[in-house]
């Protein structure tokens, strides 16, 4: 059986962002906040987010059995929560986030320029599958296509939320956060798996192409060199 028989169903786009219980997780450090900071001022914000963040890397470790996905999940919203602190200003909370994006939308523009588009990279890690379609110029493309959606909704995030930090309120920076976070990347999810679909299709078509040309091949020469008849 060969590598790409054995793939698994890829999970849908729910199961990929973390469920319904990851769209809650993701939102609810930045729910806290903003409440918080209406009701309460600044300081006992960055405390309630911070409080938030522990009790959800304590669910994660309890469900997933690791410490990696709690540590992440409480690193971002602990730099988000110092750099209000230092600021002295409740819209310092989504800084972080803002210059993030900036990042993450230049390396994945940057890796379709060097011919390793992030979209294929990062799903072939994830997934355990290697890199056979980069031999492939037509997956590629498609992981190309895919990866340019994903520096899109990088770059619309940053473009928006950097305005927003300037121009508006807590409350509406908050909301482009939440509205422009799991709603987009289900847009690049749906990106990348539109490419890994095309990529695997003509992959496994290639891969049965050679392998029954290497039988008809092996059949040509047993015909050719017959086994002597026994007696």
């Amino acid at each position: 059986m060969t590598d790409l028989d054995e793939q698994e169903k890829q999970p849908t786009l729910l199961e990929q962002m973390g469920g319904i219980s990851g769209l809650v997780f993701s939102s609810l450090p930045v729910v806290v906040f903003v409440l918080a900071n209406s009701f309460f001022g600044l300081f006992p914000a960055i405390w309630s987010a911070l409080g938030a963040a522990v009790v959800i890397g304590g669910v994660l470790v309890a469900r997933k059995g690791s410490v990696q996905p709690a540590v992440s999940a409480v690193f971002g919203v602990g730099v988000a929560a110092f750099i209000a602190y230092r600021t002295g200003d409740a819209k310092g909370f989504f800084l972080f986030g803002i210059w993030q994006s900036l990042v993450y939308g230049g390396a994945f523009l940057l890796s379709i320029v060097v011919r390793w588009p992030l979209a294929g990279v990062v799903w072939s890690l994830l997934n355990g599958h290697g890199t056979a379609w980069r031999r492939d110029r037509a997956s590629v493309r498609d992981y190309d296509v895919a990866t340019l959606v994903w520096a899109l909704v990088f770059g619309a995030r940053f473009v928006v939320q950097r305005w927003l930090y300037d121009e508006a309120s807590v409350g509406w920076l908050a909301f482009a956060r939440l509205a422009m976070g799991y709603p987009l990347m289900a847009i690049a999810l749906a990106a990348t798996v539109w490419a890994v679909r095309r990529s695997d299709k003509r992959l496994k078509a290639a891969q049965e192409a050679e392998e029954a040309e290497n039988a008809a091949a092996e059949a040509r020469l047993r015909a050719a060199h017959p086994k002597p008849a026994t007696d």
